[in-house]
């Protein structure tokens, strides 16, 4: 008998779109120390007491005007790609999120009970790019759920997978799709932005990421390896050259900033007015950080985004669907879960 199964783990979402329940994943998500890096009292009276007191209520109507009836979009798209993994997978295959349901912990428990004897579980996150407040912090929480309640399991995990060759194939022919019609459309890259100090802080070096000239594009594989900047440059061209495309065909920039320190740019609404005025027409958004449609996606993109770019004289606007139920985004799971040579031991 088979003692191994896969966890999926995918960023998270309220329950629904009640304030209460709004606010409850905010205060989780808000609180994480890899989401927001500054001392825990720092942190608290942000969160705690400003934060929490305005911005439920705000995210709750954003949250309704994408929600499904079958419930919030990311959970609903996670559970049909669990469905399609497990059905070409002989290992159990499970679901979790990093916030809210189902935890981490329902997650390995959901494994255990469809595999008893389960001894190694192998945790797949679904972020093509390694950064803090996404694989850091769902490895970190895997950590310490194993630790307090499976310390019998042993955990295996992949740590990014942005440029493999088979996650850069099927994100490009979905990005293809996206661009096909008769009129020509400028590429616009939204990649979730991250502060820059999270950059820096995940440079093992500590003196190559933001300090080098042009350093995402600079040789220096052990900063690279954790720097989310250059990894979603580096996905960004990677798919540029298989789609064939020309300088001026695409733009990369950086949504959903939080606070006012420095963070990853040019911001992605800024840039979308700056393409309406320059006279960009018709423009497709692919949003390559998020391997499902949500609330960033949906909202953020699909509608402000839209509404950003007609108001300041686009016309057509596309918003290019995240590679969610893709049989090649499926086929690319498998792939990378029977790579051992990706695997790495928690």
């Amino acid at each position: 008998m088979n003692n191994k199964a896969i966890l999926l783990v995918n960023l998270g979402s309220p329950d629904t779109t009640n304030v209460p329940d709004v606010k409850r994943y905010l205060g989780e998500f808000l609180m994480d120390k890899y989401v927001i890096d500054v001392p825990f009292l720092i942190r608290f009276l942000l969160v705690k007491g400003i934060i929490l007191n305005f911005r439920p209520k705000k995210s709750a109507e954003a949250y309704a005007s994408i929600w499904w009836d079958e419930g919030s979009p990311l959970i609903v798209l996670s559970k049909r790609l669990q469905k399609l993994v497990q059905k070409d997978s002989k290992l159990p295959v499970g679901l979790a999120m990093r916030y809210a349901n189902p935890s981490i912990k329902a997650g390995i428990e959901e494994l255990l009970e469809k595999q008893p004897q389960c001894k190694e579980i192998f945790v797949f996150p679904l972020y093509p790019h390694y950064a803090m407040a996404t694989t850091l912090t769902v490895l970190e929480k895997t950590r310490e759920v194993v630790k307090k309640y499976f310390p019998q399991l042993k955990i295996k995990y992949i740590e990014s997978y942005y440029d493999h060759p088979s996650y850069i194939d099927a994100l490009a022919n979905s990005i293809k799709k996206g661009l096909a019609g008769k009129k020509k459309k400028h590429l616009l890259f939204s990649f979730h932005g991250v502060p820059e100090r999270h950059v820096r802080k995940t440079d093992p070096t500590k003196k190559h990421c933001m300090k080098v000239n042009n350093c995402c594009y600079s040789d220096c594989k052990e900063a690279h390896r954790y720097c989310y900047s250059h990894q979603v440059h580096r996905t960004a061209r990677l798919v540029v050259e298989k789609l064939k495309l020309k300088e001026e065909d695409f733009t990369i920039a950086f949504q959903s900033r939080l606070g006012n320190d420095p963070w990853l740019s040019p911001a992605t609404d800024a840039t979308i007015e700056r393409l309406a005025k320059e006279g960009i027409k018709d423009l497709a958004v692919a949003c390559p950080a998020f391997v499902s449609d949500c609330l960033e996606t949906l909202e953020e993109i699909g509608e402000e985004g839209e509404e950003i770019f007609h108001e300041h004289g686009g016309k057509n606007y596309t918003l290019i669907p995240c590679l969610n139920e893709d049989p090649a985004w499926v086929n690319t799971i498998h792939e990378l879960i029977a790579d051992k040579k990706l695997h790495l031991t928690l």
